[in-house]
């Protein structure tokens, strides 16, 4: 398959069992059996058509950050478009490659005087993956300011979608239903004053620094928030901040958190969101379920 894909495709990127831990903000994970890096939207689209017509599984990773890779790795392609990270600005819009991280970009708003995306100052995902699950926080979401996004469909063809068609709600989109692949998402945004937004920004970050763990690895808020409580409250209630199985501990700052504290590894994560869930449904008769996406095979 290698030889393949590098014969149709000799400009990618390419890569044989790569050890995917490095790419998650858990670092953990197995490997990819192989590994591609487009440079460009055409070579992204290249690599999807080859998948659908050679019968390969795909998987497309943006930064990991909220994102569980299991022990055994990933069969099939992992494409990882990090490369596609350019941001730029159309008057009160700002236009980012798939691979810019989401931080980055509000900074990039901030330089440009334009407000809007001051609450995604501390999501530490990339854009791709925020308009993937419509990422948000502190009040505020990405379908709040997305007005159109560059895709990809699972046959290869690149198409524009206005925000009406990525359906957005609560931490989904169609983009993960129609199995879309994002290239690039256009924000519009509202022209201020900079020290305004700066201080705003400024707020959120100390907010965040004050209550999420930080100083570990982690994948963020493990768990959705349920309707009528907080994740994070009904796991402390339930005896369960600190807790432990292998590496992985459920945060003793934030216990919407679990934290890498020890060399954990994918299963140690799996088991303990497992202990959490049948915990938490016993304790409160609430049933936690997973903000974090899981995937890859079983060691």
């Amino acid at each position: 398959m290698e030889e393949r894909l590098t014969k149709e495709i000799p400009t990618l990127i390419v890569k044989k069992n790569e050890d995917l831990a490095p790419y998650t903000f858990t670092k953990t994970g197995g490997k990819a059996d192989i590994f591609v890096m487009p440079t460009s939207h055409d070579l992204a689209a290249r690599t999807i058509a080859f998948t659908q017509e050679h019968g390969v599984p795909l998987t497309v990773l943006g930064n990991g950050s909220n994102l569980i890779i299991k022990d055994g790795g990933i069969r099939g392609i992992v494409m990882y478009l990090d490369a596609l990270h350019a941001i730029k600005r159309e008057g009160t819009k700002i236009v980012a490659g798939c691979g810019a991280k989401i931080i980055d970009v509000s900074r990039f708003a901030l330089e440009s005087s334009l407000s809007g995306l001051e609450f995604a100052c501390g999501i530490p995902g990339s854009v791709g993956g925020a308009l993937y699950m419509n990422a948000g926080a502190y009040g505020g979401e990405i379908s709040d300011v997305l007005i159109e996004a560059t895709v990809i469909t699972p046959s290869g063809e690149i198409k524009q979608l206005q925000k009406d068609q990525l359906e957005a709600k609560y931490r989904k989109s169609s983009i993960a239903d129609k199995n879309y692949t994002v290239l690039e998402a256009v924000f519009e945004l509202q022209l201020a004053e900079s020290h305004t937004i700066a201080l705003k920004m400024e707020e959120l970050t100390t907010l965040r620094e004050e209550k999420q763990p930080l100083e570990y690895p982690s994948c963020g808020s493990v768990f959705k928030r349920p309707p009528g409580h907080f994740a994070g409250r009904l796991i402390q209630d339930a005896g369960l901040q600190g807790h432990q199985i292998g590496g992985a501990q459920v945060s003793t700052k934030h216990a919407g958190f679990i934290v890498n504290i020890d060399n954990a590894t994918a299963t140690d994560y799996m088991n303990l969101i497992d202990h959490v869930q049948k915990t938490v449904l016993a304790h409160s008769g609430v049933l936690l379920e997973t903000e974090v996406k899981i995937i890859g095979e079983d060691k």
